[in-house]
């Protein structure tokens, strides 16, 4: 059984071609961090004792290999003359958006424009973040190193009244922008715009750039926070993880220094009011969401994402079925019920559970299939049944081992071992099909579980299979 704390954020939209992803979108309601919680905590390795092989669980798949056994290839339908095919990516050729963050620092710009990114690129979307602070960071290390100038970034580089600073930030901001126009260019699908933009004329030059690129078309993303805990948490956040802005300084120097900034930003800050920009404007992380001017599919798609923002942290806990009369047989898909040695799983869960949430409150999640339902069966715990988190469909080759794949089909047999990711089976699914309040512990399957997983946990979707 894995375990993840994570703090991403849910989608109601629906994917035509995936029921999954309507299951991935509850998963994230239940499964919300804070501002404060940085990405490398949530991408951190989860607790060995949940991990597959982990010390609790590994009497249960010490001899998998040795309890299976063959069985006889039976003939195949003359219908049928192959599994399937791959799946080729989606075409979003056309897709061209440049989503430009609005708001003061420290409000969670920065957090917004990465969840998103990882929730885009999941769906198989280009996408780049472009942080103008980064690059401020970069070209005054670049000079420094060449000159031996040191810039002064502290809040007075960051005041309207100081002419000079004013002038490089805003250089700064347009070439970001270049630059991500030019990768849109060259086959990206959504830029963002990762800084405060924080005036009506800051925008108004990055809609007038924008507009002279066909094809091409701006959303700004205004992040507001009237939390003063979520803004201090942030602000410590900020200081005490490294920033190169002041690594160099003690901690209550460098907060001093960056409220300093924020009142310099606060001093010159205009909300979004202009009636003829496409905008999102989230207010403490999702308590008001306002929508203007919002088009077609991905710009619905993005809007439907940041309207369900919350920071709640839950725990979500994955583990796959006990091991099925199918797994003992080596046959995939079908509707078997739990082995032996699956029910002995079964009966371990309780106090497995028990000994690691305690009494926490705890929501079961099973697939329909009877091995799911069976594995949570013991849980003195609330379930539900979601279809969505079924096995992979495997088509006409449901129940049959793959030993009686190969004999039956070779030629597909041996495409599906090149690229298990893109292959789908005839008349059923791959993997790349699949991916389009309290704490929840989710039995699914191996297939169910690799997406949800990856995804959680930030992984690349060619390591799924």
């Amino acid at each position: 059984m894995d375990h993840t704390n994570e703090d991403h954020n849910r989608i109601h939209f629906p994917i035509l071609s995936s029921e999954l992803t309507a299951a991935l979108g509850a998963i994230e309601d239940m499964a919300d961090g804070t501002d404060a919680v940085p990405d490398s905590v949530v991408r951190g390795r989860p607790p060995a004792i949940f991990r597959a092989g982990g010390p609790m669980l590994k009497q249960f798949d010490q001899s998998t290999a040795s309890s299976r056994k063959g069985s006889q290839a039976p003939t195949p339908p003359r219908s049928v003359v192959g599994i399937g095919n791959k799946v080729a990516k989606p075409d979003y050729s056309e897709a061209k958006i440049v989503l430009a963050m609005v708001g003061l620092p420290a409000r969670g710009k920065s957090y917004l424009s990465n969840k998103l990114m990882r929730y885009l690129k999941w769906l198989e979307y280009d996408v780049q973040v472009f942080n103008v602070g980064q690059l401020r960071r970069s070209r005054a290390h670049h000079k420094a190193q060449q000159s031996g100038i040191l810039e002064d970034h502290t809040s007075s580089y960051f005041s309207h009244n100081n002419v000079e600073a004013t002038k490089l930030r805003e250089q700064l901001a347009e070439d970001s922008l270049e630059m991500l126009i030019r990768w849109l260019k060259k086959g990206g699908n959504v830029a963002i715009h990762d800084a405060t933009n924080s005036t009506r004329m800051r925008r108004a030059k990055i809609s007038a750039r924008v507009a002279k690129e066909k094809g091409m078309s701006v959303i700004f993303l205004e992040s507001i926070c009237n939390d003063p805990a979520v803004i201090a948490a942030n602000v410590a956040l900020k200081v005490s993880s490294g920033d190169p802005d002041y690594k160099d300084l003690p901690r209550e120097v460098a907060e001093r220094d960056f409220l300093r900034r924020i009142k310099e930003y606060e001093a010159v800050y205009e909300t979004i009011t202009e009636p003829h920009l496409s905008y999102l404007r989230i207010t403490d992380i999702g308590n008001e969401v306002t929508l203007s001017r919002i088009n077609g599919y991905l710009q619905s798609r993005i809007a439907f994402y940041l309207m369900n923002l919350h920071v709640k942290p839950r725990n979500i806990f994955l583990s796959r079925h006990g091991e099925s009369q199918y797994n003992v047989e080596g046959r995939i898909g079908g509707d078997s019920l739990l082995s032996e040695r699956g029910l002995a799983y079964a009966h371990a869960l309780p106090e497995l559970v028990r000994n690691n949430i305690g009494d926490a409150p705890l929501i079961v999640w099973t697939s329909t299939l009877q091995r799911t339902i069976q594995t949570a069966g013991e849980l003195p715990y609330p379930k539900l049944t979601w279809k969505s988190l079924d096995e992979l469909d495997a088509g006409v080759c449901d129940g049959m081992t793959y030993e009686e794949i190969e004999q039956a089909y070779p030629e597909d047999f041996a495409n599906r071992d090149e690229d298990k990711f893109n292959y789908r089976y005839r008349g059923g699914e791959s993997y790349r099909d699949v991916v389009r309040q309290e704490n929840i512990l989710i039995f699914g399957h191996q297939a169910i579980l690799r997406c949800l997983y990856a995804y959680f946990h930030d992984l690349p979707q060619a390591d799924l299979p």
